[in-house]
């Protein structure tokens, strides 16, 4: 019994690190312009990017205002409200038999 707890247990895991390699990931980079509440400001050419950040982000070095990081963060929905149904497909029409 414990064999094949430990057997489900690595398979769970093994699910999830694959779940999580799959997801696109994309970096940004440049200088910090402010933190903060969880959001940090990056620089990158004229633009601004604000991602957000929390207690699990990993954090490598002395993060503070002025350094020069690069950010590796992914995209993920967090709702979504569809507006209209979209179209439905009109039913086929039966033809004529051929004579």
């Amino acid at each position: 019994m414990k064999k094949l707890l430990l057997v489900v247990a690595a398979i769970m895991i093994g699910s999830s690190l694959v779940f999580a390699a799959s997801t696109k990931t994309y970096q940004v980079t440049g200088p910090v312009l402010e933190m903060k509440d969880g959001i940090i400001i990056v620089e990158k050419g004229k633009e601004k990017w604000e991602i957000a950040k929390d207690a699990v982000t990993k954090v490598t070095g002395d993060l503070k205002v002025g350094s020069k990081v690069t950010i590796e963060y992914t995209m993920k929905a967090v709702t979504i409200e569809v507006k209209d149904a979209g179209k439905k497909a009109e039913p086929k029409k039966a033809e004529p038999a051929k004579k």
